[in-house]
Order: structure tokens, then sequence, then C-alpha cells
């Protein structure tokens, strides 16, 4: 996916196991959809943290938060209690999602961590990708939902 780009119409998995549209998870609301390797590793569990930490900045911008990696429903449920994660996570085990939005691996074979920002109408404003950091993840995705807000996509 590129800026400019509209998601694609997909059917996802998230922790309570229950099948949804990844629209419907969206609302009428821009998207913070962030992609990251695996649950509990450290740069993953500092990076769902700053999310957290930061939710109410993005509940208030407008926007919902949506975490995915190819964790389990179970792993997910597990992973978002211990860390009280208020944000739906998305298990994508077979990766589709992951292919669909095109997002780079690490390294040719690890999962890459890659943030989407998605305005009201399901189109792509906003890319960042950066492996081995997390804080400017959630950084530059309130940036970007915050000029949303004002222009009011």
């Amino acid at each position: 996916m590129r800026v400019g780009d509209a998601i694609p119409d997909l059917m996802v998995t998230v922790e309570t196991g229950e099948r949804k549209a990844l629209a419907a998870l969206q609302g009428e609301q821009a998207m913070v959809l962030y992609f990251y390797p695996k649950n509990e590793t450290p740069v993953c569990t500092k990076e769902a943290c700053s999310f957290r930490d930061a939710y109410e900045d993005f509940v208030e911008a407008g926007a919902v938060v949506v975490g995915v990696s190819g964790d389990t429903a179970g792993s997910h449920r597990a992973f978002a209690q211990r860390h009280h994660l208020p944000f739906t996570l998305v298990a994508d085990a077979g990766g589709a999602l992951r292919k669909a939005f095109r997002v780079p691996r690490l390294m040719g074979f690890m999962d890459g961590r890659t943030t989407y920002v998605i305005d009201k109408n399901g189109v792509v404003r906003h890319v960042f990708t950066a492996h081995f950091v997390a804080n400017e993840h959630v950084e530059e995705a309130l940036s970007v939902v915050r000029k949303l807000m004002v222009e009011g996509v």
C-alpha cells in the first residue's frame, strides 16, 4: 500500500476470535493500522504499550488504533490482557493482510514493522516503516491523525 491507495476489502480475525471486515474496525473514523513482528518481544511490547499510553490522544483526534501480527487470536488476547491494551489486535496467521498491505520484511525473512494512517474514507494517507524503533511509530501516526482531523478527513 502506498499513500493514496484505498484499503482492501478483507475479512480479519480479531483477538476475540471473531471475523470482521477491516472497514468495520475503522467505522467512520481515521485508523492507525500498525504491523509488528511478534507479541511479547521487547520492541513489539514497547510499541504496543506506547500506543496504549497515547490511546486517549488518538481517540480525541478521531482515530482508532489496530495492531496486526501473525500471532494467534489467543496469543493476542493474552498479550492485550497482560499489557492492558485498549485497542483491537488482528491475528494475521496466514499473512493475508500483511501481503495485501505489502509490508516490507526485515532481512527478507522476518515480519516488518510498518504503520499506516488511513483517513475516514479508507484511503492511506501516511506510511512509516522503521523496524527497530517503537515510539516513533506512535509519534508519527498521532501527528498525521491530528492533521487529518484539522482537514476533516
